[in-house]
């Protein structure tokens, strides 16, 4: 699994813009032939938006491969259960959806800075908030 400087495994992001720039695809085409934005694109590989799973599902076909494949190589453990600190601050009615992503992106920093690994949240039921990657068209950030 390809690494950083510091030794981490490179983000999901990292590796989609690797994967797009040895393609040689510019993001407007990879975005277009993916069926997301170009913004939407930018913040996956900037790291700053997690993928829903339907969009990483439309990347993974544009560089022809999995999206299991996608994770394994950036260090993401998708069978790997959620902690009950995550399920704790998920299910706190006095966070909104935003406080609560933050405080599960910063919980999830400091588990990987101590050596555990990458998770891949999935949606949660009930909760009033949409998966972490958001609608596949949204340009906000």
């Amino acid at each position: 699994m390809p690494e950083d400087q510091h030794g981490f495994p490179e983000s999901l992001g990292e590796i989609v813009r690797r994967q797009r720039e040895l393609s040689e695809l510019s993001m407007r085409q990879f975005a277009a032939l993916a069926g997301i934005s170009n913004p939407y694109l930018s913040q996956i590989e900037r790291g700053l938006r997690e993928p829903s799973e339907h969009v990483a599902e439309a990347i993974a076909k544009v560089l022809q491969t999995s999206v299991s494949a996608l994770y394994k190589e950036a260090g993401i453990d998708e069978e790997q259960p959620e902690s009950a600190v995550a399920d704790a601050i998920a299910a706190d009615p006095d966070l909104t959806p935003r406080q609560r992503q933050a405080l599960l992106t910063s919980y999830d920093a400091f588990v990987l800075a101590n050596g555990g690994p990458r998770r891949r949240r999935r949606p949660r039921r009930g909760t009033g908030e949409p998966p972490a990657g958001g609608p596949d068209q949204e340009d906000s950030g």
